[in-house]
């Protein structure tokens, strides 16, 4: 009887930054094929893939499968400090880009009409996910080249130099502010663009009316590593995506997008496989889901972890976070609890202000009252030059606290 055969291996994939991440297109599109002979986790390649996904070894029974093989293991953002291996398979990804191109572009996609503009760093799954899109479009991505980090001149030399007709990109909301701030030639290179994809953590509604009254087609963007990145645009989850409620107001997606479970955990219970073969995944996330003649609407109401209990109060600091977003001299904010001996946790606003602003506790405690409910209102206020962040712009909530604490490291 033959042998069973082996496993393929996980190799690391170093992911430059620059024009260079062009080089991985080849290797992208055998990886979207289902032919690489290996699976890949990207990463950046100034610092090693991280030990818990164990590049170089095999991947496990329950990891890969050969009628659809796992394409790539995406390392989560890792917000408790130890991040999971999303393992997402080459039938998921193509599902994932071409629900996308579908959403975005109908049928100008097949024709090859449509052009990525790759601004994120592409070892994360929005980044990769542009490159990846790009491929399975049959057009090559413009790289925004900025080696010092992300800057709006680069951002519009990119959009100038691109070709296509139909231009797409992905972006964070603190890219979006610094190209609105930067002036009418980074606005005027937003507004090329057929759909601007934003998405990694909450775009403020001000953000918002402002890029569309700027004439920017903004789209928000809900999703994660383990749905091969957004899978809900504008709250309408993609063709083949569904999205329901648990019990406790937990939000899950289930269809094609969705991982075969964690590098070293495939049965982890955040995945199940519902009726159909259909793959489901348990977010953190708590929503509130309303269904229409179009399908679900769904509107994410913050992580289950950042509830806060004040004063045996609840309070979704996605509440909070709206309605200081529209108060004077907000330019970005973040809402955190941390421990009180009077209150079990007090309500802390983290704000980075306009500039020449200063706002103040009670003029933000004002605004939470009249909008959302006085026990919601911050008792301390932190006022920040930027906000600390993880991974591809979403906040660094523990930093956070731990600055509102006085335990940040110095």
């Amino acid at each position: 009887m033959p042998s069973p055969a082996p496993h393929r291996l996980l190799r690391a994939l170093p992911v430059p930054t620059g024009r260079r991440a062009l080089d991985l297109l080849p290797a992208l599109a055998d990886a979207l094929a289902g032919r690489s002979a290996t699976a890949w986790h990207p990463h950046a390649e100034d610092a090693p893939p991280h030990p818990a996904l164990r590049t170089g070894e095999a991947l496990a029974p329950g990891e890969d499968d050969p009628s659809d093989p796992t394409a790539f293991v995406v390392a989560t953002s890792g917000s408790t400090g130890t991040p999971k291996g999303a393992l997402l398979s080459a039938g998921a990804l193509r599902a994932s880009a071409d629900a996308t191109a579908r959403r975005l572009t109908g049928p100008a996609a097949a024709a090859g009409r449509e052009q990525w503009v790759l601004a994120l760093p592409a070892h994360h799954v929005a980044g990769l996910q542009v490159l990846l899109r790009s491929v399975r479009a049959g057009t090559e991505p413009v790289v925004v080249d900025a080696p010092g980090g992300f800057d709006p001149a680069a951002f519009a030399a990119a959009t100038a130099a691109a070709t296509a007709g139909r231009l797409l990109t992905s972006l964070v909301p603190t890219q979006l502010v610094r190209l609105l701030d930067a002036g009418a030639e980074a606005t005027a290179a937003l507004t090329a663009f057929s759909a601007v994809l934003v998405g990694a953590a909450a775009t403020p509604a001000p953000l918002l009316a402002r890029a569309r009254a700027a004439g920017v087609r903004v789209v928000t963007t809900y999703g994660a590593s383990e749905t091969c990145g957004g899978c809900v645009y504008d709250g309408r989850p993609l063709d083949g995506v569904d999205a329901a409620l648990e019990e406790d107001g937990r939000l899950t997606l289930t269809g094609p997008v969705v991982a075969r479970g964690y590098r070293g955990a495939p049965a982890h219970p955040s995945f199940r496989t519902a009726r159909g073969g259909a793959r489901t995944f348990r977010t953190d996330d708590a929503a509130a889901l309303t269904r229409d003649a179009d399908g679900p609407l769904v509107r994410v109401t913050g992580r289950l972890d950042d509830l806060i209990t004040t004063g045996g109060l609840k309070v979704a600091p996605a509440l909070v976070e709206d309605a200081l977003a529209h108060a004077p001299g907000v330019a970005e904010v973040v809402v955190v609890g941390v421990p009180d001996p009077e209150w079990g946790e007090r309500v802390v606003a983290a704000v980075v202000p306009l500039p020449g602003t200063a706002p103040a506790l009670e003029e933000l405690r004002r605004s939470v009252r009249a909008r959302v409910a006085a026990h919601a209102a911050p008792r301390q206020l932190l006022l920040l030059d930027a906000l600390p962040l993880r991974g591809p712009g979403k906040p660094d909530r523990a930093a956070l606290r731990a600055l509102a604490t006085g335990t940040a490291p110095r």
